[in-house]
């Protein structure tokens, strides 16, 4: 509620992140997508009531993870992160192995005996500047058969397969006085045999053979997508939710 203007300046500065996406369950599921980040000076405002409304994160599954949901300020709506792929074995699912498009995009998971699948679009729906990135690709069919990660607001997901599927990196904002990290992606899974799964900042959720890290709340990170614990068949630990979304605004104060 806004009920004065003040004698300056009828501009906010904002922050709008939405709920990010979450981590897949399986062999090799990929990392869940950040939600998308927005940022500005400059906004104008009048002597009124707004809605806002902070996204949720996406809840992980035993399949592909759910995406995140939106977050609104005034103008402003910042998609929630994508959901992420699950590993899958090929030619029975390629679908539950691809990422989810979003603010940020969800990493694919490893789709056995066959070629690369792309990771979820990032920036989705389209804004300028751009609200994030895509989610990480699955690569070659060779160890450590890792999930790729989700993508971030600064960074793409990185590639699975052949190489770990760490979440693309976030953005730091001093908002609110202090330097934070937000909206980074998750990482992907690893079959514990073949080594770590993948790694995540910014809030995001790191990859795990058994228990995911979700994404940080408040941060918008993406969750981390589950593994394969040894000896296989394991846990049946889900893959990590996704961090809920944030709205920041700040102004100048003057009576």
């Amino acid at each position: 509620t806004i009920t004065s203007l003040g004698n300056t300046s009828a501009t906010v500065e904002y922050l709008v992140i939405g709920g990010g996406g979450a981590g897949a369950t399986g062999g090799q599921a990929g990392g869940g997508g950040a939600g998308g980040y927005r940022t500005a000076t400059g906004l104008v405002v009048e002597e009124t009531n707004y809605v806002i409304t902070v996204g949720a994160g996406g809840v992980g599954d035993d399949n592909k993870g759910n995406s995140g949901e939106n977050s609104v300020f005034h103008s402003i709506t910042s998609a929630g992160g994508g959901g992420s792929g699950n590993s899958a074995s090929y030619p029975v699912s390629p679908s539950d192995a691809t990422g989810l498009a979003g603010g940020s995009g969800g990493g694919s998971g490893r789709l056995g005996g066959t070629g690369d699948l792309p990771g979820g679009a990032g920036n989705t729906p389209s804004t300028s500047p751009s609200q994030g990135n895509a989610g990480g690709n699955t690569g070659s069919h060779s160890s450590p058969y890792s999930g790729s990660g989700g993508g971030g607001s600064g960074a793409v997901g990185a590639t699975g397969g052949a190489s770990v599927g760490n979440g693309g990196a976030g953005t730091d904002s001093s908002i609110t006085g202090t330097s934070v990290p937000y909206a980074g992606g998750g990482g992907g899974g690893v079959q514990a045999v073949y080594g770590s799964s993948g790694t995540a900042s910014h809030g995001g959720g790191a990859g795990h053979t058994s228990s995911p890290v979700s994404g940080t709340a408040n941060t918008g990170g993406g969750g981390g997508g589950r593994g394969q614990p040894a000896p296989e068949g394991g846990s049946p630990n889900i893959g990590g939710s996704g961090g809920k979304g944030v709205v920041i605004i700040r102004y100048r104060f003057q009576a």
